[in-house]
């Protein structure tokens, strides 16, 4: 045994067994190798496999025992004649017997049996079950030194049949080259386990039954809760209803005995893609020297949208990769898979998003792991059931915009390499020069433009709503102009809006879904006093009761709260949001900055504002829309929406056309559109107009509620307007606000 297996043994023995083990073995391991014991452990031989069962039985009558029955397979002419399992030790196995309540077994076997789903597999579970119970399972590759080291064995401790059943515990040695003592404790933490999941084990309470395998990755909680998330993409097929499964007979042999094989240059000649032509990051390898052509039918032949899989899973010696899988473009034609490929038709035909992402999720480890055992040939009925993501509306647009923008780089580097190669193509050097000038000007201001994304002040005015932006311009203004008490003042103005617009879409989402949230009661009262009302502290409580509140933990993917919710969930916005809200009230009740004092203030404030617009980037996704015009037509069910989308800076922007499904849309009214498309009315907790004050279109919510009008707020620069009729408090009153 290598020297990290027979530690993790000897542990097993110490904590399972309270004893050091008798080890009994075959006289022959496989073919002319027999098992070597460690050299302190009592060890025992016995050279007939039928009597290694009834051997053990005796041993354990007087300390626990450690079996490593032969690994030596039947001949087919032994199975043609006894009907069994193809290996000796399934037959030991079922025929073991332990003599007393309390004995315990390990077992040295091959994974094999223990992985497998097989019927002789299963039948030998299902016996060794009827009178021991598995107390661990412990999977590595190289545990036997004189086997080739990529060979999975397993050791199994095995305690007499009890009730109620204990826990079973499942450990993998990592590979390749583990840290053996990091590996060792995670062990001995296992075994002082009653439940969860350490680095390399876990524990599983409910056990399954003999007929299933006990392949590590099957129960594995981290596994299972990542193929649960597969649904956060959008849908989740099986890959067997979405492509058909084709396994090729051409061989490299039935090419040559069919006479097949012929020169690319050949009328007809086709390519065959070979394991070694599908590449680990996706694509198909060019045609080299090595390259097979044969002349192939028609119905044989691969096809554009084909998914190609290697048979030969090499990922089972490396964890951290998954399938090599590639998709088939019209650039790889004409084609056919040799025998060693797997082809993955699709039913119906698939979207480019949606093939994209299969192809990318077969690449991935969970792939390899929810597919069943890693076994060196694919199986095609694990393949059938593997369970693959589908992209939902919103990541399927994402995917779209992803690919057109990386054919438009491409097509970018493809002009200004041109650009740069014609420098001496042209008669004079005073041509070509005028010529890399003009022609390299716009690619050049394409990638100032793009550069610009990455500053996050220019991402704000021109992305962000109308409001934020707005006031985000006003911040930068200030600071740069040099007046430090106006400039103060604006980052912390900024501050307070940018969590009271966040709060009114909470108000508003929540609101229709029939939601109420607690800290609306302090806002009611606010209003209902008349004199001043809500602040900083009261829309940072809506945000922090989203981020928490349990109503909340069910939304569909798309919905905006989610994202809303993750702005305070993060320490470092809320410890940016808790110091400008103190700065805020200071601010208020005249405990001022020193001005020797505000440069350094400025600066601090202005970081926390920073830090905290950074976990808001999810609104430049999320835009606010005035809806200007509505027209329905009942016959097609659908609206002729115009609106206009107040993003940047200034309100003044083009109006837009788009279609709905929705015949309810208010024209004059806000709403905000989510990743999907839908919109959601913010009425009356934000509403647009023009400002009596400065004339100037603004967007305004509720500040105040005296008894004679309703006060609104403009988010933009603070002014006001008054609303006297009594539709204005009846709404305030259906949304709970007065």
């Amino acid at each position: 045994m290598s020297s990290l297996s027979e530690q993790l043994v000897g542990i097993g023995f110490e904590r399972l067994a309270q004893g050091a083990p008798t080890v009994l073995s075959s006289s022959q391991l496989a073919g002319e190798l027999a098992f070597s014991a460690p050299k302190d452990w009592q060890s025992e031989r016995e050279p007939s496999w039928e009597q290694l069962a009834p051997r053990a039985t005796e041993l354990l009558t007087h300390r626990p025992l450690l079996l490593v029955p032969t690994w030596q397979r039947r001949t087919d002419a032994e199975r043609r004649r006894a009907a069994g399992p193809p290996d000796y030790y399934a037959e030991v196995m079922a025929a073991c017997r332990p003599p007393s309540p309390d004995a315990v077994m390990a077992v040295l076997l091959p994974a094999h049996p223990w992985v497998s789903d097989q019927p002789w597999a299963a039948e030998m579970r299902t016996k060794i079950a009827e009178h021991w119970d598995i107390l661990l399972l412990a999977y590595g590759t190289g545990m036997l030194t004189q086997i080739s080291a990529n060979a999975e064995s397993a050791v199994v401790f095995l305690r007499a049949r009890a009730h109620p059943s204990p826990v079973l515990k499942l450990f993998q040695v990592p590979r390749p080259r583990p840290d053996e003592t990091a590996v060792v404790k995670d062990f001995e933490r296992l075994l002082h386990r009653q439940g969860g999941r350490g680095e390399y084990g876990y524990v599983l309470r409910a056990i399954p039954g003999p007929q299933q395998s006990l392949y590590f990755d099957r129960f594995d909680p981290h596994i299972l809760q990542r193929r649960e998330d597969l649904a956060g993409f959008g849908a989740v097929n099986a890959l067997g209803d979405l492509f058909t499964f084709r396994r090729s007979s051409l061989s490299d042999a039935v090419l040559k005995r069919g006479k097949q094989l012929s020169s690319p240059k050949a009328p007809g000649a086709v390519r065959m893609i070979r394991p070694r032509d599908i590449a680990r990051d996706g694509t198909i390898a060019p045609p080299s020297e090595e390259t097979l052509w044969a002349a192939i039918p028609a119905d044989q032949q691969l096809a554009a949208g084909d998914l190609v899989l290697r048979r030969m899973n090499a990922s089972v010696m490396v964890p951290p990769h998954g399938f090599f899988t590639a998709e088939v473009s019209e650039e790889d034609l004409p084609a056919a898979a040799s025998d060693q490929v797997v082809t993955l038709r699709p039913i119906k035909p698939l979207s480019r998003p949606q093939s994209r992402l299969i192809s990318m999720f077969l690449r991935t480890p969970l792939a390899l792991a929810l597919a069943g055992p890693r076994l060196a040939i694919t199986s095609m009925e694990a393949l059938s059931a593997l369970p693959v993501p589908q992209p939902d509306e919103a990541l399927t647009k994402a995917l779209d915009e992803l690919t057109s923008a990386k054919q438009q780089f491409k097509q970018w580097e493809q002009e200004a390499e041109s650009v740069i190669e014609s420098v001496f193509l042209e008669k004079t050097a005073a041509q070509a020069r005028a010529r890399v000038i003009d022609s390299g000007r716009a690619l050049r201001l394409r990638a100032e433009a793009a550069s610009l994304l990455d500053d996050l002040g220019h991402s704000i005015r021109t992305r962000f709503p109308y409001p934020i932006a707005y006031r985000w311009r006003e911040t930068e203004a200030r600071i740069s102009a040099g007046d430090a008490q106006a400039a103060y003042a604006a980052i912390l103005d900024t501050a307070e809006e940018l969590l009271c617009y966040i709060a009114q879409l909470v108000l508003a989402l929540t609101h229709a879904r029939k939601i109420t949230l607690g800290s609306v009661t302090a806002i009611r009262d606010k209003l209902a006093g008349g004199r001043s009302g809500p602040g900083f502290g009261d829309w940072a409580n809506v945000l922090n009761e989203a981020a928490s509140s349990k109503q909340l933990n069910n939304l569909p993917q798309a919905h905006p709260l989610n994202d809303i919710r993750t702005l305070l969930a993060h320490q470092g916005a809320e410890n940016a949001r808790q110091a400008l809200s103190e700065r805020r009230n200071n601010q208020a009740h005249l405990r001022r900055v020193d001005p020797i004092d505000l440069p350094h203030a400025i600066d601090v404030a202005f970081a926390d504002l920073t830090r905290l617009v950074e976990r808001a980037r999810f609104l430049a996704d999320l835009p606010l829309l005035e809806i200007t015009d509505v027209r329905w037509d009942a016959f097609a069910r659908s609206a002729r929406v115009e609106y206009r989308e107040l993003a940047g800076d200034h309100p003044v922007v083009p109006t837009r056309t788009m279609t709905s499904p929705s015949n309810d849309l208010e024209t004059g009214s806000l709403y905000l559109r989510d990743t999907d498309g839908a919109l959601h009315l913010l009425r009356p907790f934000l509403i647009g107009r023009d400002c009596p004050t400065c004339r100037t279109w603004s967007t305004f919510h509720v500040d105040r509620v005296p008894k004679t009008a309703v006060v609104f707020k403009s988010l933009e620069h603070g002014h006001t307007f008054e609303d006297t009729s009594s539709d204005a408090r009846r709404l305030l009153g259906r949304i709970g606000l007065v």
